[in-house]
């Protein structure tokens, strides 16, 4: 019993055994029958799927559809119009000569039904402003789109490489459960044999128990992030599957280039100086209003009546009518001064935001790209420090097999090597994080 205890552990540090490489063969075990969900997968059902995104097309669809010249009001509007009305009367009438007449049951009948025709042919250049604000509009619903999209990518990435990060924790926290559970076997069978004590088996127990809690808590924050990654892609929220383990992090990075990159291509950006064009149109359409209106009308129209007590009993005409208008605001109570102020204050105001929000973005990328960089340094820290821990584990275990130290000491082993795993786990997802948010920020977020 002793002899193959002892030949079992000595397999495993022989092999190669880290927690790493222990563990996932662990993972695979237990995740084997569930489908590999790639990155690409997931962005692009979110893309198909994301209720925000269906939402902000619909909009942008709306946009579209008011750029015409018929909304900016440059086409004729032509109505039609008919009119049939009648009466049923008591009539009493006293003629100049002649006896009083008194008639029951007259009916009197009037019809007209015809085609109008109204066109104003110049308003100041108003239509020309307004259908220049309606394609603005439509511009800001692509920018608002593309916005929706980037965060919509984030967002999915975000929540895919959390779950990397979680399934590797759950390998982490699977390995040391592994070595607690070994662990509690070599003092079972040294308790058994004579060599050892109930004391380190029932520390041992513990240990091993604290592990398998861990586990499970990890296990269950897996599920949590499963199900937050379906909802962001609007899916069963039921289905299970697996991640890639790779998060593939991109270290080379130049502030510079994505600063031009951010002026270029960030959606608030261009948001808010398509509002200053908006604004500046807004006052064009304002102006406008000084100058005189000038319509032209035509028709055709066609009329029937009959009036049994009239002086003419049926009436019928029929004809092209035609007309020119034209006016001119002459005083309207300075209330044209005072828009055109105030359309000046909103340009004032959408050039102020134009530059607040560059602020704003720019402070976003230089910290972003600060916190980059830091978790790039410590990634190169932690990876070290994962190397130095398997390393002082597979020490500490065969020191432990041999008996030169106590339980306690491979204890300590083994949490630092399961601290220094987590730690190098959190500044990859960090690094990875920063990365996409550098990104998202200039416009530049897209997987292949």
């Amino acid at each position: 019993m002793k002899f193959s205890i002892n030949l079992f552990i000595l397999g495993l540090v022989f092999l190669g055994f880290t927690p790493y490489t222990y563990g996932q063969n662990i993972l695979h075990k237990n995740t084997d029958s569930l489908p590999r969900f790639t990155l690409r997968e997931a962005i692009d059902t979110a893309l198909k799927n994301n209720y925000d995104i269906k939402l902000i097309n619909n909009d942008l669809l709306i946009a579209k559809n008011n750029v015409n010249v018929g909304n900016a009001g440059f086409l004729p509007a032509l109505v039609g119009s008919l009119a049939n009305n009648g009466s049923n009367q008591h009539t009493v009438r006293t003629p100049a000569s002649g006896p009083e007449q008194e008639l029951s049951g007259v009916k009197n009948t009037n019809l007209n039904y015809g085609v109008a025709l109204d066109w104003t042919v110049f308003d100041g250049f108003q239509m020309f402003a307004n259908y220049d604000r309606l394609k603005a509009l439509q511009q800001q619903g692509e920018v608002n789109s593309k916005a929706v999209i980037l965060t919509t990518i984030a967002d999915v990435v975000n929540a895919y490489y959390g779950m990397v990060r979680q399934q590797q924790l759950v390998v982490a926290k699977d390995s040391a459960m592994e070595i607690s559970r070994l662990r509690r076997r070599i003092a079972e069978n040294k308790l058994q044999i004579g060599r050892g004590s109930k004391l380190d088996v029932l520390a041992a127990i513990v240990d091993f128990n604290t592990d398998t809690s861990s586990y499970l808590q990890e296990k269950n924050l897996l599920k949590t992030s499963m199900v937050t990654l379906n909802q962001i892609m609007a899916r069963n929220l039921n289905i299970e599957f697996k991640v890639d383990e790779e998060m593939n992090i991109q270290n080379n990075l130049n502030l510079q280039e994505l600063a031009e990159k951010t002026q270029q291509l960030n959606p608030n950006l261009q948001n808010a100086f398509i509002n200053t064009r908006i604004a500046a149109l807004n006052l064009k359409q304002i102006k406008g209003q000084r100058y005189p209106v000038i319509a032209v009308n035509s028709g055709y129209q066609v009329s029937k009546s009959t009036s049994p007590t009239g002086f003419n009993q049926k009436i019928q005409s029929n004809g092209l009518t035609y007309g020119l208008s034209a006016s001119i605001n002459i005083f309207n109570g300075f209330l044209q001064r005072q828009n055109e102020r105030n359309a000046k204050v909103t340009i004032n105001s959408s050039e102020l935001d134009l530059e607040r929000t560059r602020q704003a973005i720019n402070a976003q990328l230089i910290s972003s790209y600060q916190n980059y960089m830091t978790n790039l340094d410590l990634l190169k820290v932690e990876s070290g420090n994962v190397q130095v821990a398997d390393q002082n584990l597979e020490i500490t275990l065969e020191k432990y097999r041999l008996g030169s130290i106590s339980p306690l000491e491979l204890r300590e082993a083994q949490r630092n090597s399961i601290n220094a795993i987590t730690r190098l786990l959190d500044a990859e997802y960090q690094a990875k994080i920063t990365e996409i948010s550098l990104k998202e920020i200039s416009g530049t977020l897209n997987v292949q």
